[in-house]
């Protein structure tokens, strides 16, 4: 998975942390736990504030 990869990540996010606030959730920590899905792969620093966001909305979204 890849930065773009953006409901892959959410999906996966929300099997792994089920019971996370993800409205008030803080970037940085998002920022980590994306990195530290198995199945990422990317340049860390290929994120940004707009990725992260995209990421938040997509998990939001996969929630409901």
């Amino acid at each position: 998975m890849r930065w773009t990869d953006v409901t892959d990540i959410a999906i996966s996010l929300e099997e792994v942390h089920p019971d996370a606030d993800i409205v008030n959730l803080r970037f940085t920590d998002l920022w980590s736990w994306v990195q530290a899905l198995p199945e990422f792969n990317d340049d860390p620093q290929k994120s940004n504030e707009r990725i992260l966001e995209a990421i938040q909305m997509a998990w939001i979204k996969e929630r409901e």
